[in-house]
């Protein structure tokens, strides 16, 4: 199949809020594909490769052997026609990841265009670079003002599945009774908080290991669990109860991307930059609901990482690169100004050290 891919990316400040987006066409015009994504703070030519990067593998996705690229970025074009070296140390391994997409192709050809002529994946790069604008900025000692809204971040704690470390998104795995003992531990952790009381919000993801976690914590401090679909964790796919190494081994190349590109969804489920956004929206649901208060929040890895990825204000290699132990506590603040201020993350310090199980 032929296909034609435009990307653009952008980032006001270079370095400033970056993001980009791509668009996938057939012979006939028709979109096929479009992708998008903030991708913090970065530059101008970070956020065109990374455009590239999604088109190209969206494309690739679709069952695409041939693909004209059209971009309005020169120097993208040069690089990945072999005019033009790549000396940046943080462009190489864009190039690369760009060119190893390239060899999937039978064939790749790469034309420079006017912006005027770019206007669909240009339209979603702004688009991407608005949000990265949206996003409140990490907090300095004298710039928070207002009285924050407090969310004490608590995981879940250990299934049968985490114990195999299998994949475990939305199928309903209970609790072991380790993972028993690890909600009481944090529930009285959290309980002992001059903080929490019976009137505090406990909300939490409708999936069964959360809600019994959050039920701990209410029978603990005396409080009310309410659910919100928003903290629920990713949608695996075909993924669902495979390990690392089993999904690696049936679908290698996917998933290789899925780990490199957030914008990469897993087989039949979710992308982690469709998390985010629905972790955003849900964020911005808890703060006007529940705005100047503390509220216990029982969720997943991903939507907790999340989270802390929004007010730290960085980019989606925060989701591989910070561990999150079950049952941990993290907590963060979001103020009325638009600051942000993370003060704790993975505590487990409410765990027997011999009752730390995966």
């Amino acid at each position: 199949m032929r296909t034609r891919i435009e990307a653009d990316g952008g980032s006001r400040g270079n370095p400033g809020p970056a993001g980009y987006g791509a668009v996938v066409f057939d012979d006939e015009s028709s979109v096929l594909a479009e992708r998008s994504a903030s991708i913090g703070v970065a530059t101008n030519n970070v956020a065109e490769y990374q455009g590239l990067i999604a088109g190209l593998t969206a494309a690739l996705d679709l069952g695409a052997t041939e693909a004209e690229v059209r971009m309005d970025s020169k120097l993208v074009v040069e690089q990945m026609s072999g005019r033009w070296q790549v000396k940046h140390p943080s462009m190489q391994s864009l190039a690369r990841e760009a060119r190893e997409l390239v060899g999937k192709f039978d064939r790749v050809t790469f034309e420079w265009i006017p912006r005027e002529l770019n206007k669909h994946a240009d339209r979603l790069a702004n688009e991407a670079m608005d949000a990265a604008e949206d996003r409140p900025t990490p907090t300095r000692w004298t710039g928070a003002k207002g009285k924050p809204t407090r969310m004490l971040l608590l995981r879940h704690g250990q299934t049968a599945m985490s114990v195999e470390r299998r994949y475990s998104g939305r199928g309903e795995p209970p609790l072991t009774p380790l993972g028993e003992h690890q909600a009481r531990a944090a529930a009285a952790r959290l309980s002992a908080m001059d903080s929490v009381d019976g009137s505090t919000p406990i909300v939490s993801s409708p999936l069964g290991r959360t809600r019994q976690t959050a039920q701990a914590v209410a029978d603990a401090t005396g409080g009310q669990v309410t659910m919100h679909d928003g903290l629920i964790e990713t949608d695996f796919g075909r993924w669902e109860g495979l390990t690392f190494a089993e999904a690696a081994e049936r679908d290698p190349d996917l998933h290789r991307r899925w780990l490199t590109n957030a914008s990469v969804p897993a087989p039949g489920g979710e992308s982690f930059d469709t998390v985010f956004n629905r972790v955003r929206t849900t964020m911005d649901d808890l703060i006007a609901t529940h705005g100047g208060r503390t509220i216990v929040l029982v969720s997943h890895v991903t939507p907790i990482k999340s989270l802390l990825r929004f007010a730290l204000d960085t980019g989606p290699s925060l989701l591989y690169r910070l561990h999150l132990d079950l049952a941990s506590l993290s907590i963060v603040e979001f103020y009325p100004d638009g600051n942000a201020s993370v003060r704790l993350v993975n505590d487990i310090s409410h765990h027997h050290p011999d009752e730390r199980g995966e």
